[in-house]
C-alpha cells in the first residue's frame, strides 16, 4: 500500500494489518484450542470472540463519526504551531517515541481517573488472554478525552495526520502483546512492552493492578514507578466482573454505575466530583 495514502488516510493503517492479525489468531487458536498446549485463559470462546469484535466494530464507527471534528480540532491548533517540523526519518522516530511517551500518560489516567477508566475498563473485563482481546475496545473513548493526549504533539508542530499515523501504528503493535503463546523476549524485555509484561497490566492479582502502562516502550513505566515483572501466574480481568458477553453492556456498565452514584441524594458537589474524578473503586480484598 502506498505510505502517502496511509498518511492521509490512517484509518486505513489497521486495515492493511488486518490480514497479519488473522493469522496471528488462526496459529494462537490452534495451538490453544487444537493443540491445547496454552492455558485455559487463553483459548478463543465463541461468545467473547464475537463481543470483542462487536466492540471492535463499535470503536472503529465511533472513531469515524468524532474523527472528522477531532481532526478539524488538531488542524486549528496545528496553525499555531511552535516549531516547523519536516518529517524525516529522525522526526518520525521523535515523534514515535513523543507519542508513546504520550500514550503512557493516557494509559495511566486511564486507570486513575473514573471517568476514562468508564471507557477503558471495556478493555480489561475479559478474563482470558488471547489475540482477540486487543480488539476489546470502547466505543466511549472520544467521550472519556483520549484525543486530548495527542494535543501536544500537534501544538509542538508535528502534523496532524502524521500524529494519527504514529497513533493507530502504535495500537497495531499493541495487538500482538496480548498473548500468552509468547513467554519471555531475552534483552528486548529490558526496553520494549512484551507480552509478559503485558499479562502483568491485565492482571488482577493485588500485586499487578495499575502497573505497566507501556504502549510499545517499557522504560516509561521503570522511569515513574508503575513497573512489575511478571511472576506468579496471572489472574485476568476485573475486581468487579461484569459477566457478560452482551458488548452493549460492557460498554456502559461502568458508565451506568458511576451515573446512579453521581446523582444519589445527599452528596456535596466535592463528592461528586470525587465519584466522577478520583481514582476508580478497588474492593478491599483486591
Amino acid at each position: 500500500m502506498d505510505v502517502s495514502l496511509l498518511i492521509s488516510h490512517p484509518e486505513y493503517l489497521l486495515l492493511a494489518l488486518a490480514p497479519l492479525f488473522v493469522i496471528c489468531m488462526g496459529l494462537e487458536w490452534y495451538w490453544g484450542n487444537q493443540r491445547q498446549r496454552l492455558p485455559s485463559s487463553a483459548r478463543y470462546e465463541s461468545k467473547e470472540v464475537l463481543c470483542n469484535f462487536a466492540l471492535a466494530g463499535m470503536h472503529q464507527l465511533s472513531d469515524l463519526l468524532t474523527g472528522l471534528l477531532i481532526s478539524q480540532l488538531y488542524l486549528s491548533l496545528f496553525a499555531w504551531r511552535v516549531f516547523e517540523i519536516e518529517m524525516n526519518v529522525l522526526s518520525f522516530i521523535a515523534l514515535v517515541i513523543a507519542q508513546d511517551f504520550c500514550y503512557y500518560w493516557f494509559h495511566r489516567a486511564s486507570h486513575r481517573v473514573r471517568w476514562m477508566w468508564a471507557a477503558h475498563v471495556v478493555h480489561h473485563s475479559s478474563e482470558n488472554m488471547n489475540f482477540s482481546t486487543a480488539f476489546r475496545q470502547s466505543v466511549m473513548y472520544p467521550l472519556a478525552g483520549m484525543w486530548v493526549f495527542w494535543l501536544p504533539l500537534v501544538m509542538i508542530g508535528f502534523d496532524p495526520h502524521w500524529v494519527v499515523f504514529v497513533v493507530l501504528l502504535n495500537l497495531g503493535l499493541q495487538f500482538f502483546v496480548h498473548t500468552q503463546a509468547i513467554k519471555r523476549l531475552g534483552p528486548l524485555e529490558w526496553i520494549f512492552n512484551t507480552p509478559s509484561h503485558h499479562r502483568v497490566h491485565h492482571g488482577r492479582n493485588p500485586q499487578y493492578i495499575d502497573k505497566n502502562y507501556a504502549g510499545v516502550l517499557i522504560i516509561w513505566d521503570k522511569l515513574f514507578g508503575s513497573f512489575e515483572q511478571e511472576q506468579q501466574p496471572v489472574e485476568y480481568g476485573i475486581t468487579q466482573p461484569i459477566n457478560s458477553f452482551n458488548p452493549l453492556v460492557v460498554t456502559f456498565n461502568e458508565w451506568r454505575a458511576m451515573y446512579r452514584e453521581t446523582l444519589a441524594p445527599g452528596l456535596s458537589f466535592r463528592q461528586r466530583c470525587g465519584l466522577l474524578f478520583a481514582p476508580p473503586k478497588t474492593p478491599p480484598n483486591k
